[in-house]
């Protein structure tokens, strides 16, 4: 097991030696990585010595901007303990100013925070909402402890003992991997169909869905291809392998070049039905009057792909309704041959494009019907991947 410590400025950062020395003992290869201030706290020889390696603390060294991605992709884990009120805000907000926070970003495997800080600061609205954000990304919060602080104050915010974060950190790593040996096709994000060099028909998809669900396939065990159209956003995992598309058309590609040896497809991207039946090579001049458009449908990778559909495998689709959602979302299923179909509703608050929430139903091909309250995307990812997961397993038998 490949673990990175992370440790920033906090009094808790004396845990870190006996932290690093519980994961040596079990046979983990620990890398240590510090902030500036955590070595105020604990010296940084103390932890190589006990882990072996020599600790990275200055990101902007002559090897650190390499180390930074090196790393990200070597680990197994990122653990933060401590993690200040400081750091979490830097991770939650994609600052990246020492080697701790280039490393969260280049990281392509679970992440842990164990917060440290004060009652006050651990109660503020802000280290709430950066704690939220960092859940929705799928970071893993190890819960803070209560009793007396450094401050003499007595509350919520202490760090959680080095037993406790090796043991929660070795409960979510040892979960089952009910997928090992599946192959995996997801498809997340917009696609765009261009007009010509400047403008195209699109729509407002993140592509958050779609990558939590990779996300989550890959940690229950899935060779996960994922299928991606414009996205700000990327998986962390690193079993998840990005095929990066622009329009229907060649998002269509993809997915047939992989869809025969596939036991898991997962359709969640927000494809567009129609694109412009011709293209202009130069930039389109405004003139007098009105501008009329042409339209031709684009493939339907649902239809094609479900009449492709072999036995065994599992086929899910999503549907994004305004009104006659389950009606409209039943239809859907049957006409394109899904095993099962997510609906969320733009209706719903706080659910659909561009929101780290969202609100679900899973409808089935036996006409049962599951709806999930308003959860982060990453804990809905979880509910569609267990259901991913009974179906698989089932077809297996």
């Amino acid at each position: 097991m490949k673990l990175i410590l992370g440790i920033s400025g906090s009094i808790a950062a004396y845990k870190a030696a006996h932290l690093t020395r519980l994961w040596i003992k079990q046979g983990a290869e620990v890398q240590v990585l510090m902030t500036d201030s955590a070595s105020s706290f604990i010296s940084p020889l103390t932890l190589s010595t006990l882990s072996k390696r020599a600790v990275h603390s200055d990101v902007h060294s002559e090897t650190g901007w390499n180390n930074h991605v090196e790393l990200g992709l070597w680990a197994d884990a990122l653990i933060v303990a401590p993690a200040t009120a400081n750091t979490l805000a830097k991770l939650a907000n994609g600052l990246c100013d020492n080697i701790l926070s280039a490393v969260y970003l280049s990281a392509r495997c679970p992440v842990f925070v164990a917060p440290a800080m004060d009652v006050d600061m651990w109660h503020h609205p802000a280290t709430q909402e950066n704690i939220r954000r960092l859940q929705a990304h799928g970071v893993h919060v190890i819960p803070v402890g209560h009793g007396e602080l450094a401050s003499g104050l007595v509350g919520d915010g202490r760090m959680a003992e080095p037993e406790d974060i090796v043991a929660f950190v070795a409960q979510v790593l040892e979960q089952p991997r009910p997928l090992q040996g599946k192959k995996a096709l997801v498809t997340a994000g917009p696609t765009f169909e261009p007009l010509d060099p400047v403008r195209f028909i699109g729509n407002h998809s993140s592509g958050k869905m779609g990558i939590a669900i990779a996300d989550a396939l890959a940690a229950k065990g899935a060779e996960v291809t994922l299928v991606l159209g414009p996205s700000h956003y990327r998986p962390q995992h690193q079993n998840v392998k990005i095929t990066q598309v622009m329009s229907a058309e060649e998002m269509y590609d993809a997915c047939d070049e992989v869809f025969g040896d596939t036991d898991i497809v997962v359709l969640a991207a927000a494809v567009a039905d129609y694109r412009p039946k011709s293209y202009s090579p130069t930039k389109i001049k405004k003139k007098e009057g009105d501008m009329s458009l042409e339209l031709e449908k684009t493939t339907d990778i649902a239809v094609t792909l479900g009449q492709k559909k072999r036995k065994g495998q599992v086929f899910v689709g999503f549907a994004l309704e305004t009104n006659d959602e389950i009606k409209n979302a039943r239809l859907k299923l049957e006409r394109k041959n899904f095993d099962f179909i997510v609906l969320n509703s733009l209706q719903d608050p706080g659910a659909g494009f561009g929101h780290d929430t969202n609100k679900i139903s899973i409808l089935d091909a036996s006409g049962a019907v599951k709806t999930f309250p308003l959860k982060s995307k990453t804990a809905a990812a979880e509910d569609i991947v267990a259901e991913i997961a009974g179906a698989a397993n089932q077809n297996a038998q």
